[in-house]
């Protein structure tokens, strides 16, 4: 069994993890970390990890970026890996993680799904070909109305798979508004765009227009619940592993 400390247990995301995980033979929560610690969830609830007195295997964090760095600082503190499943971090944070990870498992990515995890992989194989017949590359994204950052970190994770298929001296710059601008499109160019409304759980298309044809690749979420499966899968992959940087490719790959 293993034992985990939810950080942002009281969130959209905490909540659907919460109801999996009591479905899951092989996951227990055993402590949650929220500003909200009124709201129990069958488990004791506390403010900060470093005031949790459960002992656990795993931090599964869904919570937000302002909180990242005090969650970073805790799992050193008290040896615990995490999966680090929050997005819109700063560039300092990203350093701070890529020094937790020095010591302790963390697992960071954009998104828990094994699907946009894939459609990683296979755009890393298309982008080449796509590119050298001409091919403009876009990345639009849509999410609900209430997510705070843009673009989302999935996008720029689908992007980065594109750039990661190229040479370092020969990648894509990321657009993000062509509004301040007037020129035809540049080719060495990903043009990154933010859909914000609704109850969008979450789209991402990837399109590579050329001549007289397009090719999209599509990830549609319809349910918040396959982001909570991937935490938990990562969650028992990463418990008792060394210090290092993981991603949902190493659980992939585990599988």
């Amino acid at each position: 069994m293993v034992k985990v400390i939810l950080h942002g247990c009281n969130g959209r995301m905490g909540q659907v993890v919460t109801q999996l995980a009591a479905q899951d033979g092989e996951i227990a929560i055993v402590a949650g970390v929220d500003v909200n610690t009124l709201a129990q969830n069958g488990y004791p609830v506390y403010a900060s990890l470093a005031d949790c007195r459960e002992d656990a295997d795993v931090v599964v964090d869904f919570a937000s970026a302002t909180a990242v760095d005090a969650l970073l600082d805790a799992c050193v503190s008290k040896k615990l890996p995490c999966v680090l499943c929050t997005t819109g971090l700063s560039d300092r944070q990203t350093a701070h993680v890529q020094e937790v990870a020095k010591k302790v498992a963390i697992l960071r990515s954009a998104n828990m799904s094994l699907g946009v995890n894939l459609l990683m992989k296979l755009l890393k194989e298309a982008a080449p070909i796509l590119a050298e017949a001409g091919f403009d590359i876009e990345v639009v994204e849509k999410h609900h109305n209430q997510k705070l950052d843009a673009p989302s970190g999935t996008a720029v994770a689908l992007a980065d798979a594109v750039n990661q298929a190229f040479p370092e001296n020969d990648r894509y710059e990321y657009v993000y508004d062509r509004s301040t601008r007037r020129q035809k499109r540049p080719q060495k160019e990903i043009g990154i765009s933010a859909v914000r409304g609704g109850t969008i759980v979450g789209c991402h298309d990837v399109v590579f227009a050329g001549a007289d044809e397009v090719i999209t690749f599509s990830h549609t979420a319809y349910s918040r619940a396959l982001f909570g499966k991937g935490a938990l899968q990562a969650a028992k992959f990463l418990a008792g592993k060394p210090a290092g940087s993981y991603s949902m490719a190493d659980v992939i790959e585990n599988k």
